[in-house]
């Protein structure tokens, strides 16, 4: 059965739409002054700075807000050692939103290495420390202190992707569902503007935050589960191998001439619930609670398996977890938003620009995206070490032609500093747009976790003609010189339209296009579920011919990931020897980082195929977590360093493939290590290498100008 919900923009305004829209949400008392405000209604914290741009989550979601007709004040950036900066707009009528920012705030702060940042792109000039670590719960809690009945709802990826009990890579354990840290009232996931909207609402008319529950794409507590709810535990769904029997409520029954306990009537009660019921919608699935999970890695790995079946809007139930003497209710996914829905939130009276007061500092992920456009929303790749799919879902949400050009025009017109370049029209992925199943009621029933890996599905329509038509229509605007694609390409869909691909490389490219294979060898790419390299020598194929018709010289730039769970060392020796034979030298590489609740993460935790039942029994992944591996995994995606000589000639001779150290062109690296080039110091610390190397992008283009402008930088190995 089709699911609907109701229109995001066919609520009755609240009554302070008398007040009109602002140019910019309101910092500061002053900012609420000059509107005529006496309070905010509601006040949305953040951990980034302050950009009124549909890029950025808290701008997105505010806009929508103040289109409902509420006043909306942010507080960006707070300090959150004191409670001063969480009482600078007062008290807000009806809720706190509270989000860490457009990233995780442990993925903005650390790296894949544990180490901190020194920068943040999305604070002023850069600056780094502006946020705390688990920046949620620390502002969740200042909330509180400053207002202490207020409501607070937390969103965004870092609630997001915490909503059930995960594993967190910095402290390596599992750690609570985020709401229970935050000690939040509720929290929305994915995108939230059907959450959001609907819960201000339901407190504008005074509902108590404790009665708003069942809201798809929120959790919530509960104290028991409904009279008219059946609940069906997990490991029906999934059976994880060998476990604990479940207890027999029956042997629990209490003699006749004694009073039964609490605790037996409470065993009795959830075992009646467990009977089959033929309404599927009023059926929730327990899940392993927090105290078996942290303990427990191949029941995680379960509740991970399950909760990633349950996410598609057509078909998923919802999900109970204990914590403690409390529990969560996990919803399911929002319905996506209609195109008419999509292109009322993109419509809002953005100012595309960074809040007055920062002045004329530099914030450089505004840098970045100020001139780029968001035609959609979602990716059905399924990559598993992803996180798009578990935040924005896998059903492709599309703008309308006419309002995505609507938006080239107004940064035509009105960027202060556009010349006449758009730096992306894209989303999570470049090729998605208005891609979908063939049959919605197919769609609706699926609980594949991508619809192109092992294999593009046979129900899924990779007609890029629509997308093709919006190029073509973009690029003949007047005033604009040119249109890029930078978002990330799945070039397994691009091959199934040449059309495409041709588009895209006569007009689209700016000399390189990056595309992210991610490894060589089927072992690690199994495990990713991305595609393996005969697409991409295919799409290369065609990158090459369609830039050569069209006169260019325009190179690839594969990304990989090193250290990804199911790598081993000869998968990463492969790749380095794949990387040599085409003449790559990659300057930034990335070794894997276990982002909260993707499927990579539980694979990593647990060490086991999450990808298949798990089981006790079965075998144990290669899954490279001590330093010392994943040092060496990134040493081999850059073989051409000569610091990371020393590593690899040793795990060489002990891989028994000294025959690639010499100084011919089939040895991956030399004998010998230069005089200007030592890997440390005593104490460890390592030291600056003299030569500057830079990604040589195609080596096998001969001798053209770009290739001499990397002449001494290139040098074989």
């Amino acid at each position: 059965m089709t699911q609907t919900a109701p229109n995001l923009f066919g609520y009755k305004k609240y009554w302070a739409q008398r007040f009109g829209t602002a140019f910019e949400l309101p910092m500061s008392m002053a900012e609420m002054d000059t509107l005529n405000w006496d309070s905010c209604d509601i006040i949305l914290v953040t951990g980034d700075a302050y950009i009124d741009h549909p890029s950025f989550g808290m701008a997105v979601i505010g806009r929508v807000l103040e289109a409902q007709g509420f006043r909306v004040g942010i507080i960006s950036q707070p300090d959150w050692t004191s409670v001063e900066d969480f009482r600078k707009l007062g008290r807000p009528n009806l809720f706190f939103g509270v989000t860490g920012g457009n990233m995780d705030s442990m993925v903005n702060r650390y790296t894949s290495d544990k180490k901190i940042r020194s920068n943040d792109a999305y604070t002023a000039n850069g600056e780094g420390g502006k946020r705390p670590d688990r920046a949620v719960n620390v502002y969740s809690h200042r909330c509180r202190e400053a207002y202490k009945k207020v409501p607070i709802i937390i969103g965004g990826i870092e609630a997001s992707l915490r909503r059930i009990a995960h594993y967190d890579y910095w402290s390596d354990k599992v750690r609570k569902s985020v709401l229970m840290d935050s000690k939040a009232d509720i929290l929305v996931y994915g995108n939230a503007e059907r959450q959001i909207v609907e819960i201000a609402h339901r407190l504008a008319t005074k509902e108590a935050i404790s009665e708003i529950k069942g809201i798809r794409g929120t959790v919530h507590f509960v104290k028991q589960i409904p009279l008219d709810w059946t609940e069906k535990d997990s490991t029906a769904i999934d059976a994880p191998g060998i476990i604990n029997p479940p207890i027999d409520p029956y042997q629990a029954e209490p003699a006749c001439d004694k009073k039964p306990s609490p605790s037996n009537i409470e065993k009795i009660i959830q075992f009646t619930r467990r009977i089959p019921n033929t309404q599927r919608s009023k059926t929730v699935i327990r899940i392993p609670d927090y105290e078996t999970v942290k303990d427990d890695p191949v029941l995680y790995a379960h509740a991970s398996r399950v909760m990633h079946g349950e996410t598609n809007p057509g078909n998923a139930r919802p999900l109970i977890q204990r914590h403690g003497t409390r529990q969560i209710w996990i919803n399911p996914p929002p319905i996506p938003l209609t195109t008419k829905e999509m292109d009322g939130v993109f419509d809002q009276p953005y100012s595309r620009l960074p809040h007055t007061q920062y002045g004329d500092a530099n914030i450089p992920a505004f840098e970045m995206i100020q001139h780029s456009i968001n035609i959609m929303r979602g990716c059905f790749g399924g990559c598993t070490f992803c996180s798009i799919t578990e935040h924005e879902g896998r059903i492709i949400q599309s703008r309308s032609e006419n309002s995505i050009i609507k938006e080239v025009e107004a940064i035509r017109d009105t960027s202060p500093n556009f010349t006449g370049h758009i730096s992306d029209l894209g989303g999570p992925t470049a090729n998605m747009y208005r891609l979908a199943c063939k049959d919605k009621k197919i769609e609706e029933a699926c609980r594949r976790p991508s619809c192109v890996y092992p294999g593009i599905c046979d129900n899924l329509d990779t007609n890029h003609s629509s997308l093709i038509k919006l190029y073509r229509r973009a690029r003949a605007i007047p005033g604009i010189k040119k249109i890029f694609i930078a978002s990330g390409l799945r070039y397994d869909l691009a091959v199934e339209s040449p059309e495409y691909v041709k588009e895209l490389v006569t007009h689209h490219v700016g000399g390189y296009l990056k595309i992210a294979p991610e490894h060589t060898e089927n072992g690690p790419l199994s495990k990713m579920m991305k595609p393996g390299m005969g697409t991409y020598d295919r799409f290369k194929q065609m990158f090459d011919k369609y830039s050569k018709e069209a006169g260019k010289e325009q190179y690839l730039i594969p990304y990989f990931i090193a250290a990804h769970p199911g790598t081993k060392d000869l998968d990463m020796l492969n790749l380095a020897l794949w990387l040599k034979s085409n003449g790559f030298r990659a300057d930034q590489v990335q070794a894997y980082l276990p982002s909260p609740m993707s499927i990579s993460t539980a694979m990593y935790h647990s060490g086991k195929d999450t990808l298949r039942k798990v089981s006790r029994k079965a075998d144990n992944m290669a899954i490279p977590k001590s330093i010392k591996q994943r040092r060496l995994h990134k040493a081999f995606l850059r073989y051409h360093d000569p610091k990371n000589w020393p590593m690899l000639r040793e795990a060489l001779k002990k891989m028994g493939r000294s025959d690639l150290i010499g100084n011919g062109k089939k040895h991956l690296i030399p004998s010998f290590q230069p005089n200007n080039v030592r890997t440390s110091t005593k104490q460890g610390k390592s030291l600056k290498f003299k030569t500057k190397f830079t990604t040589n992008i195609n080596s096998n283009k001969g001798k053209s100008k770009t290739s001499k402008r990397f002449k001494n930088s290139t040098r074989q190995a």
